[in-house]
């Protein structure tokens, strides 16, 4: 007899705001409708509803005893490395008999790509073309390096035969160059009409305060025409590299990156964190939370 598929588990992050949570949430059900062979829960690490541990729980009172977890994040940052894995560890402690295998998170997958240049095409309209235009993809930011050089990996693949002037980096928190920088670096270079592109999965505080300093750094250049671009969103290319990130999980196939991780090298300024313990934490720039940092990171569960 074939043994069932191992369910599947989406972990968010948690937003403030509840049209971006919401959006989460239909994300999940959407992904259960494609594939009503196994069960799909999904729970938020903090912030919004579900708690990541009720979605277990809910698993697991409907009979799961092996599921793969999915991090719906697009970089490798605490959350995806330390955060995740310490709750999963809880939840096995709290349910014995349960296994489960944890898969990486989206990075800049090229579907992914093909999603933000649609969204600076709608941005831009169908009037003019791309040569002269300059994209400054907004990331979240972080205290990790790894995961912010991941946002310039984006950024460099977003620009690679596309055809835009150029394509540079900024971070809405906890990493420079903030918006407001990133967009004077822009026109500095020159840049006289320029897309400004969150690299974000779905609306929330973040995107919205993106969009804002965009405004307001507009309102100021009168002489530089800036637009502002829509987040990623739940399109099918998402549900798709969702489901492609949860066969990897079960076939074991994880090539995720440890060359430049934080906490297994000594990266200069940051040798204080190798082999750091796993432990949960609360970014400070989340949707109003003013938690201090500290240690941690936690001591990077990748689950090879």
């Amino acid at each position: 007899m074939t043994p069932s598929p191992p369910a599947l588990l989406i972990a968010g992050h948690g937003t403030r705001d509840e049209a971006g949570a919401e959006a989460f949430r239909a994300f999940v059900r959407e992904l259960g409708d494609r594939h009503p062979e196994l069960p799909v829960a999904g729970g938020f690490i903090e912030l919004s509803p579900p708690p990541l541990g009720d979605a277990v729980t809910g698993l697991v009172e409907r009979g799961v005893r092996r599921f793969a977890a999915v991090p719906l994040m697009l970089v490798s940052a605490g959350h995806a490395k330390g955060d995740i894995p310490a709750a999963l560890a809880r939840e096995k402690e709290r349910h014995p008999g349960i296994t489960y295998t944890y898969g990486r998170p989206l990075g800049p997958h090229p579907s992914l790509l093909r999603v933000l240049e649609r969204r600076l095409d709608e941005a831009l309209g169908t009037a003019d073309g791309r040569e002269d235009v300059t994209v400054l993809l907004v990331g979240r930011g972080s205290t990790d390096p790894d995961a912010n050089a991941e946002v310039h990996k984006a950024a460099r693949l977003l620009w690679e035969g596309r055809g835009y002037a150029g394509v540079e980096t900024a971070f809405v928190s906890l990493a420079g160059p903030d918006v407001p920088g990133g967009l004077d670096r822009c026109a500095r270079l020159g840049a006289r009409r320029i897309v400004v592109l969150p690299y974000f999965l779905f609306t929330g505080i973040l995107p919205d305060r993106v969009r804002r300093q965009t405004e307001e750094w507009a309102a100021a250049h009168p002489d530089v025409e800036v637009r502002s671009a829509d987040v990623i969103g739940p399109e099918p290319e998402l549900l798709d590299l969702v489901w492609e990130r949860y066969e990897e999980a079960v076939r074991g196939d994880l090539r995720m990156n440890c060359d430049s991780c934080v906490y297994r090298i000594a990266l200069p300024g940051f040798e204080d964190k190798v082999g750091l313990p796993q432990q949960p934490h609360f970014h400070p720039d989340d949707d109003g939370h003013h938690h201090g940092h500290g240690h941690h990171h936690g001591g990077h569960a990748h689950a090879h």
